[in-house]
């Protein structure tokens, strides 16, 4: 991967802007394509893409810009998100909820901490990791004087061995209480496993990690004043904010298919021998599914950036968010996730009746454009996405805030 654009990065100013941060992303989403799928098939660990995103600026984009960050918001994230997986899924997902673990602490934690980590977290251009995994419940927190210590194993800890810092989660000993700390990834006793070997999103880095006696001080438990949790509705607002990094990555793989596809249409696919076009380009069939496939995307591009609008009314005013506006807020999520699914797996599919027979070489890379929406939307059924709607259409009924919901 060509890296030259960083010095260039350095030197210039900071994008002051929303579209300014968006252009810059393209930036880098344009460095990225270039070996894209040659990396994809190496599956090395990403530590130059994520010194990428860091000499770039876009792991500070929602920093203070006192401390220099972008001082942006969750809008333009999930835009930057969008503009890096068109280039690279794997790269998107990885900043993406890097975003959400630099705000896991505004999400949990009171406001002393959370604005102790973003200014640190700004200033150092730490990225984040996670292990986190909701569905591994064997991470247990043990006190020792005024320490926590973790002691389990995660299965999937996306991000962390790429990380500066991990966000820990587990159950304090003796109590249904989860315990959310951020540690140094280089932690005694964190152990970051390469067992991630799955047909998709291959350098997210999303393996297995033991956590073997992890202490950290009981301060940095998020959200705990004198060892006891403050709740507020705004904490489970964490679920629908993945929720829509998801979607704008997912949206990202698929206008990152559409582009390569358009690209391999136009330079290398050949028009069908009784077809009675010269060029391909000329073929209505293939007009018709462009056309087709590209209406589709931009309406759930449409609804997912309305629906970041929306979120982003509660993120402005943490303290108002009530469990119905978080609910009604968590129906639009999952009524995007649904169509960006189904948009995402239909134009990565759908994309080689358009580019022909040859473009199934590997040499090519298309195929990683199916390979990784396939994998990461199998995450949660998105069958229960679907009833969260129909049941809030029917009964009006909220979901109930769960680490899926």
């Amino acid at each position: 991967m060509s890296t030259a654009t960083n010095t260039d990065w350095q030197t210039r100013p900071a994008p002051a802007t929303a579209q300014e941060w968006i252009a810059r992303a393209a930036e880098v989403a344009a460095v990225l394509a270039t070996d894209a799928a040659a990396r994809d098939h190496a599956g090395a660990t990403p530590y130059a893409e994520v010194q990428l995103l860091k000499d770039a600026g876009l792991v500070t984009l929602l920093g203070p810009t006192g401390h220099g960050g972008g001082g942006q918001d969750w809008t333009t994230a999930y835009r930057v998100v969008r503009e890096i997986a068109k280039a690279d899924g794997s790269i998107g997902q990885l900043l993406g909820y890097h975003y959400l673990w630099f705000w896991a602490a505004r999400l949990v934690g009171t406001r002393e901490q959370w604005e102790h980590v973003e200014a640190q977290a700004s200033r150092e251009r730490w990225f984040f990791g996670g292990a986190v995994n909701p569905r591994d419940k064997d991470v247990v927190v043990t006190e020792d004087g005024d320490d926590l210590v973790y002691t389990g194993r995660k299965s999937f800890s996306t991000g962390s061995k790429v990380s500066d810092v991990t966000v820990l989660e587990g159950v304090l000993e003796g109590t249904d209480q989860h315990v959310f700390a951020i540690v140094p990834s280089d932690s005694e006793g964190l152990t970051f496993h390469d067992d991630w070997d799955n047909i998709g999103q291959r350098l997210t880095e999303s393996g297995g990690v033991s956590l073997d006696g992890v202490r950290t001080p009981w301060s940095s438990a998020a959200g705990y004043v004198d060892k006891v949790f403050k709740p507020r509705v705004y904490n489970t607002l964490n679920v629908p904010t993945i929720q829509l990094v998801f979607v704008n990555f997912y949206l990202g793989i698929a206008g990152g298919a559409l582009e390569t596809a358009a690209t391999y249409t136009r330079e290398k696919s050949r028009s069908w021998l009784h077809g009675g076009f010269e060029r391909a380009v000329d073929e209505p069939y293939v007009i018709d599914t462009y056309g087709d496939l590209t209406a589709k995307l931009w309406a759930a591009e449409a609804l997912a950036d309305a629906v970041a609008a929306e979120g982003q009314k509660l993120h402005d005013d943490p303290d108002a968010v009530t469990e119905k506006t978080r609910g009604d807020f968590e129906v639009r999520v999952a009524a995007v996730k649904a169509r960006a699914t189904d948009v995402a797996l239909e134009v990565s599919n759908r994309i080689f009746e358009v580019t022909g027979a040859r473009s199934t070489a590997t040499s090519e890379g298309l195929d990683r454009f199916w390979r990784n929406v396939r994998t990461h939307t199998l995450h949660d059924p998105v069958a229960y996405k679907r009833r969260e709607v129909g049941r809030w259409v029917l009964e009006g009924e909220l979901p109930e805030p769960t680490w899926y919901s």
